[in-house]
């Protein structure tokens, strides 16, 4: 990360001295005799299927701009979802959308006071920065014992100048989900004139998820957009689909919301071969969604395994398990780059492991096993 340095010429806005850095999952260090796996940023190590790999080969337009509103993978996705293409409005990655669903409602107002931006923490660490960014104020809520949303605490933290809440789902770096009659509720107790924002950037891996019987399924967003005027959904190809490094998500929401959406769009920011990889993802669904539930058998090996050997583990819905470690974390950090592993480390809190590769979460656990100390449940920290 470019450090950034104070000098008597130009400087920025103050609110950079507050934001905080984001932090990029590092690659994994080179350890001879071992095969390096990256496990610290929620990528699929699968990388996208065979056809929208044949599609990134043959793509010969570089020269051309891409269409500023992706009619073609608008209308594909409203195919795909059951959903009117007026709804959505594609960005550069799920967070270039929510820029400018920040950019569009929340920010700095004319007589100096800032809007309220609400949301769970810790959740996505871009959050914060975003917020930041677009001149509002973060409002941050404790995350419940078990990592979840305390959505009850999320509707007490409202003001009169909160404007948008925002609600990770599954939570990154925790894992657990919300689910549809949560956030119902949520909706039933709070003003009508707050923008609600679900960010679900790793749903696919909930929709391959096997859910207990008498157990309620991590919310479809879909399936409650419709009822609410003021909720809008995030959503990404970089997870599931394996195109992190194309940068391509959208939002769904009615038109009266899209309509300035569209204004704050940065143009051309999903490119041509972006657009055309996503469609032929969604063209190729089936296969996307045959890796995704190995990803998800994976986890569950990963989960049971680490509950076996003692750790605490907090339901986890995404392609990642969380180890709340707290004083321990850099040490399992620094004993996972030994085994030429890199995790994402939360200095005082925890360790966000990816899932990977099938040799890779072997090797996760057998570090597990031989690290001295384990993750405990909240009930008994």
């Amino acid at each position: 990360m470019t450090q950034i340095t104070q000098n008597d010429g130009v400087r920025p806005r103050p609110v950079f001295s507050r934001l905080p850095k984001y932090s990029a999952g590092k690659p994994p260090a080179t350890v001879e005799g071992l095969e390096r796996f990256k496990l610290s940023s929620n990528e699929n190590p699968f990388g996208p299927v065979a056809s929208v790999a044949q599609v990134l080969a043959d793509f010969d337009t570089a020269h051309r701009y891409p269409d500023p509103l992706s009619t073609a993978l608008r209308t594909r996705l409203g195919e795909y979802l059951g959903v009117d293409p007026e709804d959505i409005v594609t960005g550069a990655g799920s967070l270039g959308a929510l820029n400018q669903i920040l950019a569009t409602f929340a920010g700095a107002n004319e007589d100096g006071t800032q809007d309220e931006v609400i949301y769970a923490w810790r959740s996505f660490e871009a959050y914060p920065i975003c917020v930041g960014l677009a001149g509002a104020k973060s409002v941050q809520v404790p995350n419940l014992p078990n990592g979840a949303h305390d959505l009850d605490a999320m509707a007490a933290a409202i003001t009169d100048r909160t404007r948008v809440i925002l609600i990770c789902t599954p939570n990154n770096p925790t894992g657990p989900a919300v689910t549809e009659s949560q956030v119902r509720d949520f909706l039933r107790k709070i003003p009508q004139d707050l923008l609600v924002v679900i960010d679900e950037a790793y749903f696919e891996f909930c929709a391959a998820s096997e859910i207990p019987e008498g157990q309620e399924p991590p919310l479809n967003g879909l399936d409650i957009y419709r009822d609410y005027p003021n909720v809008v959904l995030l959503r990404t190809f970089s997870k599931a689909q394996g195109l992190a490094g194309l940068r391509v998500g959208y939002s769904i929401s009615h038109p009266d919301i899209t309509a300035y959406l569209r204004v704050a769009a940065t143009p051309f920011a999903v490119t041509t071969i972006a657009e055309q990889a996503a469609i032929a993802s969604i063209e190729h669904a089936d296969e996307v969604m045959e890796r995704v539930e190995h990803l998800v058998a994976e986890r569950e090996k990963v989960v049971t395994g680490l509950k076996e050997l003692g750790y605490w583990v907090p339901e986890t819905r995404a392609n990642f398990v969380w180890l709340p470690l707290g004083e321990h974390t850099t040490a399992f950090a620094q004993q996972a780059e030994a085994h030429a592993l890199s995790v994402r480390a939360f200095a005082g809190e925890g360790v966000r492991v990816s899932i990977g590769e099938d040799q890779a979460n072997a090797r996760l656990l057998t570090l597990a096993e031989k690290f001295p100390h384990r993750s405990v449940a909240p009930a008994l920290q």
